[in-house]
């Protein structure tokens, strides 16, 4: 039996998995005080796009075999601060299915009045209420809320053991980046849909098509292709959104954020119909910001 679905993972999880081995390198070896803290700083923005291919994992897992999933799941759990099932019941069964609606999004952007959220608002937000959104959603779902509740305790256990066998370097390397990663992951979260009230799944994404930022996030910026066919493998989003690049409004599109654009980080975007038409045949694999640029 192959061991990965689709080969396409085999470098993603291969530079995942050196990077969860430096983590341990640093934990272990360093003596002075300084090596993990410049190591988490080092690997904020890294270790934020590593929680795109977490995300990708929640939607199609990479492995055929449960066990192998679960393993990769604990170094996602370090990495990202999203534990096993976490993302898939708050994400997959539960963002994607009510995104559409506000009074139900997991991720809802709206407040109770129906205006936007600040970003920063959203953030805090969406962090503080990620796992008892998760578990209540889990309720329609108890195979994968028990999946939830055993890897999210390995978890818990796993981390307080680091933490007690070396306190500074843990909390450093593990626990802190924990924390940041799942903030940093719902802050990108905003820039998908805030503002886009709609009932048609075209208008209700932004799109980044910087080649650089879909490299790194497992083309997460074709979002408006990933909310049309979730359990699509993250290789063929670009496919999908050539074949939905007329139906796209020219205003769904954005700048990617640091350290891809380091000016008008996140600005919105419109393309000409000459970019859009360029885009639907195949454009978007053009250096830089794509048809856009």
């Amino acid at each position: 039996m192959t061991l990965f679905r689709h080969p396409e993972d085999r470098l993603p999880v291969a530079l995942i998995l050196a990077v969860f081995a430096c983590d341990l390198a640093v934990f272990g070896l360093s003596t002075a005080w300084w090596p993990p803290v410049l190591w988490m700083i080092a690997l904020t923005i890294p270790k934020g796009w590593i929680c795109s291919w977490n995300h990708h994992h929640q939607h199609l897992s990479v492995f055929r075999p449960a066990w192998a999933n679960r393993l990769l799941e604990l170094v996602f759990g370090f990495q990202t601060g999203v534990t096993s099932q976490t993302w898939f019941l708050h994400h997959v069964v539960g963002h994607h299915i009510n995104y559409l609606d506000q009074s139900k999004d997991e991720s809802a952007w709206a407040r109770a009045d129906g205006s936007v959220m600040g970003e920063h608002e959203y953030s805090l937000l969406t962090t503080a209420t990620a796992y008892p959104r998760a578990w209540t959603v889990g309720a329609k779902y108890p195979k994968a809320r028990a999946t939830f509740v055993r890897m999210g305790i390995a978890q818990a256990l796993l981390l307080a053991a680091l933490v007690v066998w070396k306190p500074w370097n843990a909390v450093w390397v593990f626990a802190l980046p924990m924390v940041v990663s799942l903030y940093l992951t719902a802050w990108a979260t905003y820039f998908h849909h805030a503002g886009l009230s709609t009932d048609d799944h075209n208008e209700a994404s932004y799109n980044i098509l910087h080649r650089g930022y879909n490299r790194m996030t497992g083309n997460l910026g074709y979002h408006t292709a990933h909310h049309s066919r979730q359990g699509l493998h993250w290789s063929k989003l670009p496919e999908l959104h050539r074949k939905l690049a007329f139906k796209i409004p020219a205003t769904c599109y954005r700048e990617p954020g640091i350290p891809f654009v380091w000016f008008g980080t996140e600005e919105k975007v419109v393309l000409s119909e000459a970019e859009i038409a360029a885009l639907a045949g195949g454009a978007d694999d053009d250096p830089g910001r794509g048809a856009a640029a």
